[in-house]
């Protein structure tokens, strides 16, 4: 089972609730391991503090979400959508780019017509993250998982791996860390085939004869 960043969360809560059905977890910058340590955590708490801060916090607590925006311009969410995902996703490690730009308007128009559809998903986030996508309820329950986990994180990745080794430092079942160079947190688009690498070598128990005699990519870092 193999979860992103708010899907990672969501698969680690299934596997901590229905471990008989999950033979081996995947993480890929996973939201809730965040350290008290992590120097993002750190910067978020100071700007909590300034006016900037302070607005910003408060319309996350009452669940003003980017979505209403884009539902609330109209006409006009399309454009924005299309000049978001075309900063948000340029690869800044490959001259040629992440997507073509027919996948890239392809993008944009399934980014802009599921924000903005009826709010759904969205509206629980505030309940389950705090300003910033901070939440330690992985890290606070790793002493109970049960399922052999990976975590994957891009190099750059703003989540920060250091909670999920805090994480491993109290879980009972076999866990590694693999760190995907020339990647930030969308990973799997910005260096492919080191995700790819990645992935496969967290699943050669299932995939291997000799899974033990598996060399390490050299492509990635072990964390």
């Amino acid at each position: 089972l193999l979860g992103h960043s708010f899907g990672g969360y969501v698969a680690a809560k299934y596997a901590l609730k229905h471990p008989e059905h999950v033979q081996h977890l995947i993480l890929v910058g996973t939201a809730g391991l965040s350290s008290e340590s992590d120097t993002t955590y750190e910067w978020v708490t100071r700007f909590r503090a300034t006016w900037r801060g302070a607005i910003l916090s408060h319309l996350w607590e009452s669940n003003f979400t980017p979505q209403k925006i884009i539902r609330g311009l109209g006409p006009w969410g399309p454009d924005l959508v299309r000049k978001y995902t075309a900063a948000r996703f340029t690869n800044r490690y490959s001259p040629e780019g992440v997507f073509t730009e027919e996948e890239s308007r392809l993008l944009s128009d399934y980014v802009y017509h599921t924000s903005a559809a009826k709010a759904s998903g969205e509206l629980c986030l505030k309940y389950i993250f705090a300003f910033g996508a901070f939440n330690r309820a992985l890290l606070n329950s790793a002493s109970e998982w049960k399922v052999p986990t990976t975590f994957i994180y891009g190099a750059e990745d703003w989540m920060n791996y250091q909670g999920a080794q805090e994480a491993r430092e109290q879980m009972k079942v076999p866990c590694e860390i693999i760190r995907v160079p020339q990647a930030g947190h969308f990973v799997f688009l910005e260096n492919r085939d080191g995700f790819h690498s990645a992935v496969l070598y967290a699943c050669r128990r299932f995939l291997s004869p000799n899974p033990d005699k598996e060399p390490f990519p050299e492509d990635l870092v072990s964390a």
